[in-house]
């Protein structure tokens, strides 16, 4: 009897254990497509490697960063590193990207055209107000020969930096998030994939000009210098670049979100 209270006092004892180190939390702030949607996919997975993830969806492109910067939050998951590179420049933040997780190419949107060739002159195309997001969607439209720059590289262009606009396009900066519900209001909207899944757009149908897959713009998981290298975190990244994930993000976005490792 008394080896079978020893015993079982052993177990108690394990098992308080482990429930200790599973009490571990990782609080990440994130758009809802697609990378709330992984995140909520690597969930068990972590779970049973002792972290508790918890996901809160934002719909804007500041207040994940604000969040993590103020230590509201410990990571989000929502940009690409011209993006932050910007916003630490702008803000005066040091976020840091922890891990490269998947491209979501870029595509310009139309609810009256077929094609960019349709485009009439005078025509209005609505583009990101944020400086590399804004950038990209006019490099986009350069390669598509809608416009020539300046600079034919620039990431953060605006349009004061267009030298060449041959159908004299009217250029309309308005918030990211935005840019689906003004489709009817304008000839042609660039559209970040994640906004555009949000709207039922398919960018692999619906787009009229789409990135390809050599896009720069490489989706990370971004954290703070003093915690970018915790355990949970590492557990993080690891399960957002396994072959499990990568092979949920080609199944589900069917070439609309393209895994980057």
């Amino acid at each position: 009897m008394k080896l079978n209270k020893i015993l079982t006092l052993a177990a108690s004892l394990v098992a308080f254990s482990f429930s200790a180190q599973a009490a571990e939390k990782l609080s990440v702030a994130a758009t809802a497509v697609p990378h709330a949607e992984i995140l909520d996919f690597v969930k068990p997975d972590l779970a049973e490697q002792g972290v508790e993830l918890d996901v809160k969806v934002f719909t804007d492109y500041v207040q994940p960063n604000i969040q993590v910067s103020q230590k509201r939050m410990d990571a989000n998951f929502f940009q690409h590193q011209p993006y932050l590179t910007s916003f630490n420049e702008g803000k005066g933040t040091d976020l840091v990207s922890v891990a490269g997780v998947h491209v979501e190419p870029f595509g310009a949107y139309s609810s009256k055209l077929k094609s960019l060739d349709e485009l009439e002159e005078g025509a209005t195309i609505a583009i990101p107000n944020d400086p590399t997001n804004g950038g990209r969607a006019l490099l986009l439209l350069q390669k598509a020969g809608i416009i020539k720059l300046k600079d034919g590289s620039k990431i953060t262009a605006t349009p004061r930096d267009i030298a060449d606009n041959p159908l004299d396009i009217k250029f309309y900066e308005l918030e990211a998030a935005t840019l689906p519900r003004v489709l009817d209001q304008v000839a042609v909207a660039m559209i970040n994939t994640n906004y555009a899944l949000e709207a039922g757009l398919n960018p692999t149908e619906d787009a009229l000009v789409l990135e390809g897959s050599e896009s720069p713009y490489v989706n990370i998981l971004v954290a703070r210098p003093d915690n970018k290298d915790s355990s949970a975190m590492k557990k993080l990244a690891a399960a957002l670049t396994s072959d499990k994930v990568k092979t949920f993000i080609k199944e589900k976005y069917k070439g609309a979100v393209v895994p980057a490792f």
